[in-house]
């Protein structure tokens, strides 16, 4: 995020608090915390309401955690067409109940973004039978309406005291991340432009 720069918007990095205990605090993903702080940010700017809200629809948010990698103790715990693997790639998460927040435009785009940054990406569901969590991606979009992509860096045994992932995807992900921030998403004529 610091190293990078963008003269055709306004880039922002939330990094959320209290996750593991709903996100429900006054700083928390289900709060007014984010939109509070655009609202001033903008408006210090000279935007008017209208604007902001144009702004926010046209917008674009990466909403970023980690992803089951097929664990080798395990692996018939993974979806036998979406399976992630450490050093592979960035997982573009996809959910049918909608708990990630992934559809086909947007994934499209950050698939653009992982191209454009020589980055591997790979795609990830639970399977169909195993109900998985959800990301902050969605609460946050139950507060504001924008194209938002779910990813993850996968991982083994998530949430235990010996989480473990890849060297090479933390590289992905942070080539990845300099260049959506470097660029200009635009949706015209029914095609996204990335500059």
């Amino acid at each position: 995020f610091c190293e990078s720069t963008n003269d055709n918007a306004i880039n922002v990095c939330y990094v959320s608090d209290n996750e593991e205990v709903g996100s429900e605090s006054r700083q928390g993903a289900d709060s007014d915390f984010l939109i509070s702080i655009i609202n001033r940010v903008t408006s210090s700017l000279g935007f008017s309401s209208s604007s902001l809200s144009s702004a926010i629809a046209n917008s674009f948010m990466i909403s970023a955690d980690n992803a089951h990698a097929v664990h080798p103790n395990n692996p018939g715990i993974t979806d036998a067409k979406n399976k992630c693997y450490m050093n592979k790639g960035i997982a573009i998460k996809f959910n049918a109940a909608q708990s990630y927040t992934s559809d086909a435009i947007s994934s499209a785009i950050f698939q653009q973004i992982c191209e454009n940054s020589g980055v591997l990406y790979q795609f990830f569901t639970n399977r169909s039978d195993i109900r998985g969590g959800g990301t902050l991606g969605n609460i946050l979009l139950s507060h504001m309406s924008l194209m938002s992509v779910d990813i993850g860096l996968p991982q083994l045994a998530m949430h235990s005291s010996f989480e473990t992932a890849g060297r090479k995807d933390v590289i992905y992900a942070i080539n990845a991340f300099k260049t959506f921030y470097k660029s200009t998403i635009s949706i015209k004529e029914n095609k996204f432009i990335i500059k």
